[in-house]
């Protein structure tokens, strides 16, 4: 399954490329079999025999595969930088030079260029990011807080006795969360500034390990802000708006 922006039709060139492969494999087996019947049996046997760890049956779709696959010794490559290295593995290119599908020169210039493009859509995604904290979601955090302390401000005038209701642990816990925040797309904006790499991979490697980790711990406190600011305040529909909202 490609990603929405992907075109299919890269994943597809390596499927049928492996296809063709061992359809050529098979071919060769069968063609100069003796007995094509026994022969094709054994090569389903073995075939199935050989490559039964990458079969499973169950769900895909959470941890149980995960731990199924690493006890088998497959791969999980969960990002861009650690699976584009493989591409240029020497058996790989030797498959996709033989068939005539791309050359080794090819290989390598889609290596470079796909690295290019995971850092380059990251960078652009992670400076989204801090317009939008610096200038949507830090002020509406702010406007909200000073809306609470003007009704604790009030309340207190009209009722001296009466003790401050949620607004005044709203305020703390918004306080501190707006603090974080700013520190954290500060840090954000400092990463942008200093990308480190020598090379497309040590590149996208640096934006894998330090921007979009630093994105993702500021999504949290962004997040947990929202939850409790008041909606009319905040910049942005939430989730719910968007799916069944209507205005």
């Amino acid at each position: 399954m490609v990603g929405s922006s992907a075109s299919i039709s890269e994943a597809n060139i390596v499927l049928n490329t492996a296809v063709a492969e061992e359809l050529r494999q098979f071919a060769d087996y069968l063609e100069n079999a003796k007995d094509f019947t026994n022969s094709l049996h054994d090569l389903i046997k073995n075939t199935i025999s050989e490559h039964k760890r990458i079969i499973f049956n169950g769900n895909g779709y959470n941890d149980e595969w995960v731990k199924e696959a690493e006890n088998r010794g497959l791969l999980n490559l969960k990002s861009t930088p650690d699976c584009l290295p493989y591409f240029l593995n020497e058996k790989n290119v030797k498959l996709f030079t033989e068939h005539r599908v791309l050359s080794e020169t090819e290989m390598k210039a889609r290596y470079e260029i796909m690295l290019e493009n995971y850092s380059k859509t990251i960078n652009i995604e992670a400076l989204t990011m801090v317009d939008m904290v610096n200038k949507d979601i830090l002020p509406a955090i702010s406007k909200y807080v000073c809306s609470l302390s003007e009704t604790v401000k009030k309340r207190k005038e009209a009722c001296p006795d009466v003790s401050g209701g949620f607004e005044e642990e709203r305020i703390k816990t918004l306080s501190s969360l707006e603090k974080t925040i700013y520190s954290e797309v500060c840090k954000l904006e400092k990463l942008l500034v200093n990308v480190d790499g020598k090379n497309s991979l040590e590149t996208a490697e640096y934006f894998r390990n330090e921007v979009f980790a630093s994105m993702q711990a500021l999504r949290i406190d962004v997040d947990m802000a929202e939850s409790i600011t008041d909606a009319k305040v905040w910049p942005y529909p939430s989730y719910g708006e968007l799916l069944f909202g209507v205005r």
